[in-house]
């Protein structure tokens, strides 16, 4: 049976994520982010703190922290580090020239827009297949939203020319986020003004915050298999 750097993607972005892991200094209070890309980050740097790094980590889902806790990395909360040097995590697609993204397919867009929100510094790792040149060209908008009245947020995002979907598990069961909101996946096409559609989808009520991630990236680290490209925002 073949092992699990037999696949290819998989070790694209575990180069990714180790280059990222590296930026990580002594003392520093870092964001770790959510999914697949941002799970291999996290691993290397529970390989740098078992050789003596030491700093503290914010994660933006439950299964982040669950990750940290297991390899020793010490987490701590807003309320005794309001502001953090540097969030690194993945996304879903990253638009070219702009470096805005669309991230929350794995779920975690609040926690993660909040975390990114309080960085100095915001790294983005991908493999090269999530580069685009108009974000929504792949992949849907993920919405978190209120339970209650659920149906009209939907209604209201359908309005703005989304395609609207409400996110369930594969087990039939509804997609439930860490923080107890529901999420509608919203296909809108390639955005041609991603910036007006985040704030239009902001001010529909019952809307908690969209996966729409405009003028946040600080650089972003891409695999490729020609080996690894950083961007910088235009």
């Amino acid at each position: 049976m073949s092992g699990q750097n037999s696949d290819p993607m998989v070790e694209l972005k575990r180069r990714a994520a180790e280059e990222a892991a590296a930026m990580v200094q002594d003392g520093m209070a870092v964001g770790l982010g959510t999914g697949s890309t941002a799970a291999l980050m996290i691993d290397a740097l529970g390989r740098r703190w078992a050789e003596g790094l030491r700093f503290v980590g914010i994660p933006t889902s439950e299964r982040s922290a669950e990750q940290a806790r297991a390899l020793g990395i010490t987490l701590v909360d807003f309320g005794s580090h309001p502001q953090l040097d540097l969030a690194i995590d993945g996304a879903d697609e990253v638009e070219r020239g702009s470096l805005d993204l669309i991230k929350g397919l794995g779920g975690a867009l609040l926690r993660e827009k909040i975390v990114a929100a309080a960085a100095r510094r915001f790294v983005v790792i991908v493999d090269e297949g999530k580069l685009v040149d108009h974000l929504g060209s792949r992949s849907p908008v993920p919405v978190e939203v209120t339970p209650f009245g659920w149906e009209s947020t939907a209604r209201q995002l359908g309005e703005l020319g989304a395609r609207v979907a409400l996110r369930i598990k594969r087990d039939g069961e509804l997609f439930v986020t860490d923080g107890g909101n529901l999420i509608l996946d919203c296909t809108f096409g390639p955005i041609a003004h991603p910036r007006a559609l985040e704030a239009s989808i902001g001010h529909i009520v019952g809307v908690i915050e969209s996966g729409l991630f405009v003028s946040r990236t600080s650089e972003v680290i891409v695999a490729g298999r020609d080996g690894l490209t950083r961007l910088v925002a235009a």
